[in-house]
């Protein structure tokens, strides 16, 4: 059929508008289209209450360019341009199809924007859909996908489910090394189940005195100071006490008369052999004799209970030293942790002038809490660390286990022995004890170094590529000496940080100062 020529240009001239129509807005279209054909606007939905964002000119109920609660939480949102990651054209321009109406007011696709068209509010995507073109958008900045890009989304981490990670890409393959970042891999472990509790250390209340004078003096020299070692036996300090010079005059009198009656018994003895003394007088000697002997033994006894022993006794009676004069000793080999003794001053009866103990051997009294109370055994193995040798792990037995709890804070103060030959624990140290109720199960281990929280996260750092790094949420189990139990969210053998991982939490959280994914 021929066309006439008028008709010609007729058709051609709505060729020219079907072909324009894409490149109108919904407000272009608006302006051009008279009402009674116009598409439904949002404002005409009977659903709504007729309050309208003056923004975007959409029932404030249903915008969610202002309202980020109404958005697609399965969809990505660019906030540089305020509007979905798969419908940012600025972002990814290789996305968009030109055979598809643009609403330029609310940045959808014409067919889904429910804004312009509430009767597709409940309808699925269109060709083309939402989730089928998220699932391929790529961040071009970091060359990862946009869902996983944690530089860009750091708020999707704590979205993001136990084993998956979002990724974390440094500027360049030498970053690593001066960020200073150190990997190592993950292991299986032993990782044994016990009690938590704090512990007080304190002496070996075995093995701790108090040396006392017995007897009033002068202290005439000390030998030992504050922290010294002695040994068994040895002199401590030096006293003269007139008590102590009374007692020792009235041994060496009974001394003296003892052996002036032993004589006379053996002269006696020897008359009577020869016939010269009587019966009755070698009778009468031998009652002197174990008299004057019964006195010796009573004022050998009263000194020994003042201090001294059976060879200053002996050098007593030989006049190898002066009476009057006590020396105070160790009774076993040990430190001298107190001293109030001071040379020339008044020591009193009964008041302690040192204080010495056995350091070889400490107790730490536990507090165990009431409710794991029926978990611990006299005899198990205890671990202890303290704040100020950091490395350090002291072993231990539990050795005495208390009748009662406290009332108030409802603990069971035990009884730890832990040696201490190298006297690196002092008392009153603080300790963290970890008393081994059983061996565990082998689990996934890591340093404690390798954990990381970040907001509201805890996570690991596995290493991926050389300037490729993953956050991974994990679920973290007991904590044992420097070393962590992942109980899921890890895998053996897998690659992790060790050290450095700061510089990735920081690379991570870039986009919070600013630094966000552009083009």
């Amino acid at each position: 059929m021929t066309v006439p020529l008028s008709g010609r240009f007729q058709l051609s001239a709505i060729c020219t508008v079907l072909v324009a129509l894409p490149l109108f807005s919904c407000s272009d279209r608006n302006e051009r289209t008279p009402a009674s054909t116009a598409a439904p606007r949002a404002s005409s939905d009977a659903t709504t209450t007729g309050s309208t964002c003056s923004a975007h000119g959409a029932p404030k109920e249903l915008c969610f360019i202002c309202d980020a609660s109404l958005r697609d939480a399965n969809r990505l949102w660019c906030r540089e341009h305020d509007r979905y990651e798969d419908r940012c054209w600025e972002c990814h321009p290789e996305l968009r199809d030109p055979n598809r109406l643009w609403c330029a007011e609310h940045s959808l696709y014409e067919d889904e924007c429910f804004l312009c068209h509430p009767e597709l509010r409940q309808e699925p995507p269109g060709p083309g859909g939402t989730k089928s073109i998220s699932a391929v958008l790529m961040c071009k900045e970091h060359g990862v996908p946009e869902q996983e890009c944690g530089i860009c989304h750091p708020d999707l981490l704590a979205a993001t489910p136990l084993g998956q990670g979002l990724k974390v890409r440094l500027p360049s393959t030498e970053s690593a090394a001066k960020a200073g970042i150190a990997t190592g891999e993950s292991a299986t472990g032993l990782l044994p189940q016990g009690i938590d509790c704090l512990a007080e250390l304190t002496f070996d209340r075995n093995r701790i005195v108090e040396i006392t004078p017995l007897v009033a003096g002068v202290i005439e020299s000390v030998e030992v100071d504050l922290g010294s070692r002695v040994r068994t036996g040895g002199v401590l300090a030096r006293l003269t006490s007139s008590a102590m010079s009374e007692s020792q005059g009235h041994f060496l009198e009974a001394t003296a008369e003892e052996e002036l009656r032993r004589s006379s018994l053996e002269r006696e003895r020897e008359l009577r052999t020869e016939r010269i003394a009587s019966q009755k007088e070698v009778e009468e000697a031998e009652a002197a004799h174990k008299h004057a002997t019964a006195a010796v033994q009573q004022s050998r006894q009263q000194l020994l209970a003042l201090g001294l022993d059976d060879t200053r006794l002996r050098q007593l009676a030989s006049q190898q030293i002066a009476p009057g004069e006590l020396e105070l000793r160790a009774p076993f080999a040990g430190e001298i942790v107190e001293r109030t003794a001071v040379q020339g001053g008044f020591a009193e009866a009964g008041r302690p002038l040192f204080t010495l103990a056995d350091t070889a051997v400490l107790w730490a009294m536990v507090s165990i809490p009431e409710s794991l109370l029926s978990r611990a055994r006299i005899g198990q193995p205890v671990r202890l660390t303290v704040e100020s040798l950091p490395g350090r792990t002291f072993l231990g037995k539990l050795t005495w286990l208390p009748a009662t709890v406290d009332g108030r804070t409802r603990m069971a103060l035990g009884r730890v022995e832990v040696p201490n030959k190298d006297g690196q624990l002092k008392a009153r140290m603080f300790a963290r004890a970890f008393i081994v109720t059983d061996d565990g199960e082998r689990s996934v281990v890591v340093p404690q170094s390798a954990v990381q929280t970040l907001l509201g996260s805890t996570l690991v750092f596995v290493k991926s590529e050389e300037d490729l790094f993953e956050a991974r949420p994990v679920r973290l189990g007991a904590r044992r000496e420097g070393r962590v139990e992942i109980v899921s969210g890890l895998r053996p053998d897998e690659p992790i940080v060790v050290a450095g991982g700061f510089a990735l939490k920081s690379q991570l959280l870039i986009s919070r100062l600013g630094a966000g994914c552009v083009d």
